[in-house]
C-alpha cells in the first residue's frame, strides 16, 4: 500500500478533527510529542494510531486504534507503555493491540445491523438476511478478508442459478466494509473495486389477465390474512412492504383514505392512498387482533412476513410455463392497467409515490392531498377494471358448471 506525504506536528484533538480525507493515498501524521505514535488518515476520513517501535532492532508497526473511539491521551498512553516494554525486554511477553485482535466478520455483522442498518434503512431485514450468504467467511477477522474470499462467495451464489442475488451480496458486503472504513476497524475496503458479477436487465413483467384472474382466486382459498392481502397489492399498486404493514391507524374507512406515514415510505415522504370502495369493503370484512394496531398479521405484534412460501402457494394455482414473476410486477400490473385507461403519466407517479413524478419539493411536503382527486379516479378506474376481469372468472366457472 502507498502512502501520501508524512507530517510532524504535536498532535491535539483540534488538529486531529481538522484533518481532512486523504486524495490519492493514505497519509501519517507524526507526533512530536510521544516518539513513534502516529495517525493514518485514509480516503474516508478514518484516522487510526499507530506507534512504531524496534524489537530487539527490528522495527515494527502496532495499531493503537481508531479515533474518536480511541482518545489522543489513550494513545499516548498506549504508546508510552509499548515504548517502555520495548525498553525493558517485556515486549514479546505483553499482548499488543495490534491488527490480528480485530473482530470476526461474524461479530461486526450484527454491529453493522444494529448500528447502521436499522437506523438508516428500511429494508435492514433483507441486508441481514443477504449477509447470511457469507456465514463462510464469519470466523475471519474482519480486516484478514480478501478480494479473492468475497469473489468465491459470489461466484458460489451465481453457480446455484441466482446471479442476481449475487448482486445484492455484493452490494451488502461493500455497505458493511464501507461502515468499518469509516469506524476505523479496517483501513481500506478489500471489495472497493469488486463490480456486481451479473448485468441486471430492468423488468417490464405485466400480469396478464389470466393470470390475474388465477391470482385472484386463489387468493379467495388463501383466505386471511393472506388472501385480502394479495387483493390490496393488486388493487392499489402499493408496495409489498407498505400494504403488508398496513396499521388501522393509518385508515379512515368511512373517507376511504389511507395515510402512509413517511418513515413506513421508501421515499421518506408521506403518502396518501385514497381507497376505492372495494378496498374499504375487503377491509371492513376484516377481523382485528385484539391490542394489535397491524391489519394484516398472525400474531398481533407484528406484520405477515413468509412472503417466499406464499409466492411458493401462488404458483401452484397458475399454469404450468407461467413466467417467472415478483410481487413487485402487481405494483408494474397496476401502473399499466391506469395507463390503458387513460390516466396520465404524472397521476400514476402520483398514486405509486414515485419520486420521478411532477410533484415535488415545497409542494409535495406541504400539500399533503396533491393530486387527491385525480388519484382516487384513476384507482377507483383500476378497480373497476380488476372486478371486470375476475368477474369473468366467476362467469367462465358459472358457464362450465351449467354444461
Amino acid at each position: 500500500m502507498s502512502y501520501g506525504v508524512c507530517m510532524n506536528q504535536i498532535l491535539t484533538t483540534k488538529s486531529l478533527d481538522a484533518m481532512s480525507p486523504a486524495t490519492a493515498k493514505r497519509y501519517e501524521v507524526r507526533d512530536q510529542k510521544v516518539i513513534g505514535l502516529h495517525v493514518r488518515v485514509s480516503t474516508t476520513g478514518a484516522k487510526v494510531f499507530y506507534t512504531m517501535v524496534r524489537p530487539n532492532g527490528a522495527r515494527r508497526r502496532i495499531k493503537i486504534g481508531p479515533y474518536p473511539v480511541v482518545s489522543l491521551a489513550d494513545a499516548r498512553r498506549r504508546a508510552m507503555e509499548i515504548a517502555r516494554d520495548v525498553e525493558l525486554g517485556e515486549f514479546d511477553k505483553t499482548p499488543e493491540v495490534s491488527e490480528a485482535s480485530t473482530e470476526t466478520l461474524g461479530e461486526m455483522i450484527p454491529k453493522f445491523i444494529e448500528l447502521h442498518a436499522k437506523p438508516n434503512t428500511k429494508d435492514w431485514k433483507r441486508t441481514e438476511s443477504v449477509l447470511r450468504k457469507f456465514d463462510g467467511l464469519k470466523d475471519r477477522p474482519i480486516d484478514q478478508i480478501k478480494r479473492q474470499d468475497v469473489s468465491k462467495v459470489l461466484d458460489g451464489i451465481i453457480a446455484s442459478g441466482t446471479p442476481t442475488r449475487a448482486n445484492r451480496a455484493l452490494s451488502a458486503i461493500k455497505k458493511l466494509m464501507n461502515w468499518c472504513v469509516m469506524r476505523g476497524d479496517i483501513e481500506t475496503s478489500p471489495v472497493a473495486l469488486l463490480r456486481p458479477p451479473a448485468r441486471e436487465v430492468q423488468r417490464d413483467r405485466v400480469l396478464s389477465d389470466a393470470e390475474i384472474r388465477a391470482i385472484w382466486q386463489h387468493s379467495d382459498a388463501e383466505d386471511y390474512p393472506f388472501g385480502p392481502f394479495l387483493k390490496l397489492l393488486l388493487i392499489t399498486g402499493q408496495r409489498r412492504s407498505e400494504v403488508a404493514g398496513m396499521r388501522w391507524s393509518e385508515l379512515n374507512l368511512d373517507e376511504g383514505v389511507w395515510e402512509l406515514p413517511a418513515n413506513r415510505v421508501k421515499n421518506a415522504r408521506l403518502h396518501i392512498v385514497p381507497l376505492p370502495d372495494q378496498v374499504v369493503e375487503i377491509l371492513r370484512s376484516l377481523h382485528r387482533f385484539l391490542d394489535s394496531d397491524f391489519v394484516f398479521t398472525t400474531t398481533g405484534r407484528s406484520a405477515i412476513s413468509g412472503f417466499g412460501r406464499l409466492k411458493d402457494r401462488v404458483d401452484t394455482a397458475l399454469p404450468d410455463g407461467t413466467p417467472d414473476w415478483r410481487f413487485h410486477d402487481f405494483r408494474r400490473t397496476a401502473s399499466t392497467g391506469m395507463a390503458k385507461l387513460g390516466v396520465m403519466p404524472h397521476v400514476i407517479d402520483a398514486v405509486t409515490n414515485h419520486k420521478s413524478g411532477v410533484v415535488s419539493g415545497v409542494g409535495a411536503t406541504y400539500n399533503r392531498y396533491t393530486y387527491f382527486n385525480e388519484k382516487r379516479e384513476a384507482l377507483e378506474l383500476w378497480a373497476n377494471e380488476l372486478t371486470k376481469i375476475t368477474t369473468e372468472l366467476s362467469e367462465t366457472s358459472a358457464g362450465k358448471r351449467s354444461e
